[in-house]
């Protein structure tokens, strides 16, 4: 490997190189953030160099092989400035609604932290890039425009390390329409099946008193105001910039026309029990028509914003050795591992970072994923001590095939601080490494 100098030196050119640097990404499709950096990198050669590949290799597994979560979600990590490190989270989110995403980090300066979000890959088709934040911004928002799986990266620049908070929270893409917002008037929801079976339904019911104002859930255009058999006096609307349709049907009164410009919260009618609902008691069908019909409108506007669960789990150790202190069964990603894995008592790991009340850990052989905190014990003091029988050689990383660091001799001293698979990882004066438990 080059030597840290000249890493450094390259570092700085590719920062000064032309930030406006045009040409194709090598990794991404899309012009982001990230993009730029790399392109950078590669035109000041660092991609040929181990640190660079690995910074490459990294991006390329924190979306191949992300790890699942369920909004909302938050965590506390660490990326250290001596590895080239990324992480990706894999997590599903409903039509209409608005993901935000929030990235506090520490240092707030000269420590830049690359956010993008991925549409999963899926039907064959590789992920697709979405969206990023711009390195001096914290907040990321998108509205989520398909039922399907995506994917957030996180990556920072070579030689830069520090402390972030991540915190994802799901919520409505446009305003509720009453003036008062509340989840319990929702009393019908999409797909109850109506008239026997014979259709289902195609919005959510919002029940209030008679006469209730009715607003725009957005700024928009009213597209038509009409009567029909099933909604009664209808105002269909069309929001500002999007591809759907609002439709407000049961309605008492009308209080717009067509063509009319609107801004959310205005008032477009009141509510009523016209149509097919004159024997129910007065509220506002409301739905949403995209030109492949109707979609659930429901996560489009329910108020609830879930928090997410607090960090439960000390944060301090983050970035640093830990081990088992009990038996666990570690699962990563299907990219990386099909099968859970038993991993025994005293298995060594590195503590990454911390959500709820579990940390994500990395194994001695790459693999990430999530292991309950109460399982953990920080630290590598000695579990036991031993004079070595033979003559051992001492690896970087508990594989044969690895490169050797050092060979200890008969006779040698040793504290074990850890094991993995067939290895332990010993400490002998000033050394430390693995040996393979065969051999020792």
């Amino acid at each position: 490997m080059q030597p840290l100098f000249y890493i450094v030196s390259l570092l700085a050119v590719a920062c000064l190189y032309s930030c406006g640097t045009t040409g194709q990404g090598g990794l991404f499709n899309k012009k982001s953030p990230r993009d730029l950096y790399g392109q950078r990198l590669t035109d000041a050669g660092l991609h040929e160099t181990a640190l660079g590949r690995a910074w490459f290799d990294a991006a390329a597994k924190s979306l191949a092989s992300p790890l699942p979560i369920t909004l909302p979600y938050k965590e506390a990590g660490y990326f250290s400035a001596e590895r080239a490190q990324a992480t990706g989270f894999s997590f599903s989110a409903k039509r209409g609604q608005k993901i935000l995403i929030s990235l506090e980090k520490k240092p707030v300066s000269n420590f830049s932290i690359y956010l993008d979000l991925w549409r999963g890959a899926g039907d064959g088709n590789p992920p697709k890039h979405l969206a990023a934040a711009d390195t001096g911004k914290t907040i990321l928002e998108y509205e989520i425009e398909d039922d399907l799986g995506y994917v957030l990266t996180l990556q920072p620049e070579l030689l830069r390390g520090g402390e972030y908070t991540l915190t994802i929270t799901a919520g409505p893409s446009i305003g509720f329409p009453l003036k008062r917002a509340n989840r319990n008037q929702v009393q019908s929801f999409w797909g109850v099946e109506r008239d026997a079976g014979a259709r289902k339904h195609e919005g959510v019911d919002i029940f209030s008193s008679f006469r209730t104002p009715v607003i725009a859930a957005a700024d928009g255009m009213v597209s038509h105001v009409t009567i029909n058999n099933l909604g009664g006096k209808v105002v269909f609307m069309r929001p500002s910039e999007k591809r759907y349709t609002l439709y407000y049907a049961h309605l008492d009164s009308q209080l717009v026309g067509d063509g009319q410009l609107v801004k959310q919260g205005d008032t477009l009618g009141l509510m009523g029990n016209t149509g097919n609902a004159v024997n129910t008691p007065p509220h506002l069908h409301f739905g949403i028509y995209t030109n492949s019909g109707a979609v659930d409108p429901f996560p489009f506007i329910d108020p609830l914003i879930r928090e997410p669960p607090a960090i439960g789990v000390p944060s301090s150790q983050l970035g640093k050795t830990a081990r088992l202190n009990r038996k666990v069964t570690f699962s990563t990603p299907a990219a990386e591992m099909t099968q859970p894995q038993e991993l025994p008592v005293n298995t060594l790991l590195r503590l990454e970072a911390a959500s709820g009340n579990r940390y994500t850990v990395t194994l001695p052989d790459g693999r990430t994923g999530y292991v309950a905190g109460s399982a953990i014990t920080p630290g590598t003091a000695a579990i036991r001590k031993y004079n070595l029988k033979n003559a051992v050689p001492l690896f970087d990383r508990p594989d044969t095939s690895a490169a050797r660091m050092s060979v200890l001799k008969a006779g040698d001293p040793v504290q074990v601080a850890g094991i993995f698979n067939t290895f332990e990882y010993v400490i002998s004066g000033e050394l430390r490494g693995w040996i393979h438990r065969a051999a020792r």
